[in-house]
């Protein structure tokens, strides 16, 4: 490992001696990695754009509206009473991140992640489209501000105001509905003042992350990058430079032909910098794993290409581990990704039954506060009881009524009437419920209630039924 310059020790990469922002101009990257980013960027984007505009039974694909406290998640609807299946998926993806970033690093961040898609692939190939590659950029950037640089610079700033504007529509549907975003647009910003005024606020946000923040985001306002300090060990299977191969007896230097660097005890590393220009984080992956490294694989790329072309083997810059690296072996699915594979195997699997076997009515049954237990004709005991059933569905539920399943009673409603439960709302009153005093065994008992639409049980529920305090 280089140990000439220790100053990215001290300080990010993008900032310069001054304490100031060393603005980053990445070279363009390609290679067989960047195909694949390419690939599932396209997919992860259609799914972005896509999934707020898609319905599915009347149900909207994704949407998080959190001010009408309704979520639909792959077309299913989600209630506030569905928040132990929230909680415990959230739980879920923060033992995911933090076992598969002690596992293998930041890799989320270089493929999945929004922010990186949106600024490596589309903000960054339109700054490439507009104004050209690493080196052209730089040129600029340093000339005066005449007819070619007024003409690119405000070109690129009104595509990044376009697209930010776009994405800015995109959430909105995510968090009001398509249906609405729809309607808003039909009616004119006008009509939706306040709406419209947000909108222009988040538009803004994307706009300067995009235009000026862009890596600043990961490197200071994300912590996933800090927290990946302290996750990963020596057996962490991250994008780094094989040192042992790159340096060798008496380190890097610049190529030369004809020449057996290996016999000389050079390492491969030339020093052409490409892992380098090519990084849209400005750090230098030779010095070894950083916060700011994304784990986008650009560096790879870069490298892979420099070597076919001096005719050395590939794989200076790879996945690798410390140990893989220090012990010269290939990496290994290791017993402790085998442990974390199994955790999360386990968690997924309790998360799929919760999903399961939640029901498409949430009901409620409640003792009427401050009433008690009533006698009627033939030893009969009755309590009073308020209810609620929500409907999780956008179909509606005819003809529901409540049976008895635990004792052999009746249920009757203060209406006498069948229930109807509409799609997305509720059904809430008042029922009575009768059983002999030969069926009751103490003070408290324990009833279970059916919920039937037609013949078909829709839910059971239990609660508490009060009878005398002592029985002959």
């Amino acid at each position: 490992m280089d140990t000439t310059e220790n100053n990215f020790r001290d300080r990010i990469g993008t900032m310069n001696d001054e304490g100031k922002r060393a603005w980053v101009y990445p070279k363009k990257p390609q290679g067989r990695l960047y195909r694949y980013r390419t690939v599932l960027t396209w997919f992860l984007l259609i799914f972005l754009i896509a999934s707020p505009f898609i319905h599915i039974n009347g149900n909207q694909f994704m949407l998080f509206n959190v001010l009408g406290r309704e979520f639909n998640i792959f077309g299913q609807p989600f209630w506030p009473q569905d928040f132990y299946i929230g909680v415990t998926a959230m739980i879920i993806g923060v033992l995911f991140i933090t076992l598969f970033t002690s596992a293998f690093g930041r890799i989320f961040c270089g493929w999945i992640c929004p922010q990186t898609i949106f600024m490596e692939m589309v903000f960054r190939k339109i700054e490439y489209w507009v104004e050209g590659d690493r080196g052209a950029q730089i040129r600029l950037d340093k000339q005066e501000w005449n007819n070619e640089k007024i003409r690119k610079k405000g070109f690129k700033w009104f595509l990044f105001f376009l697209i930010s504007f776009g994405i800015a529509n995109v959430f909105l549907a995510y968090l009001v509905g398509s249906k609405r975003l729809l309607q808003y647009i039909t009616e004119g910003p006008l009509e939706n003042l306040s709406t419209f005024i947000a909108l222009l606020i988040f538009t803004g946000v994307f706009y300067f992350i995009f235009s000026w923040f862009r890596e600043q985001v990961c490197t200071i306002a994300c912590p996933y990058g800090r927290l990946q300090s302290v996750l990963l060990d020596k057996k962490s299977v991250v994008v780094a430079y094989d040192h042992k191969r790159g340096e060798r007896d008496l380190g890097r230097s610049k190529f030369k032909k004809n020449e057996d660097r290996q016999e000389l005890g050079k390492g491969d590393c030339i020093d052409c910098s490409q892992c380098v220009h090519v990084c849209p984080t400005g750090i230098d992956i030779r010095n070894g794993t950083q916060l700011e490294c994304i784990n986008c694989t650009a560096c790879i790329d870069a490298c892979d290409d420099m070597m076919e072309k001096v005719d050395l083997p590939k794989g200076l810059i790879g996945f690798y581990s410390e140990e893989n690296i220090e012990k010269e072996e290939k990496m290994k699915f290791n017993p402790r990704m085998k442990g974390f594979a199994a955790i999360l195997f386990v968690l997924v699997g309790i998360l799929s039954g919760m999903l399961f076997l939640r029901s498409d009515v949430e009901a409620t049954v409640l003792r009427l506060p401050g009433q008690l237990y009533e006698t009627h004709e033939n030893d009969i005991i009755s309590n009073v009881y308020t209810f609620k059933l929500i409907n999780k569905t956008t179909g509606s539920f005819e003809d529901v009524h409540f049976k008895l399943l635990s004792h052999n009673g009746s249920i009757e409603s203060v209406t006498h009437e069948r229930i109807v439960v509409p799609g997305k709302g509720l059904a809430e009153g008042t029922l009575f419920i009768e059983i002999p005093r030969t069926l009751i065994k103490n003070e408290k008992n324990n009833v279970e209630i059916g919920i039937y639409s037609g013949e078909k049980l829709i839910e059971t529920t239990s609660t508490n039924f009060m009878g005398p305090r002592s029985f002959r």
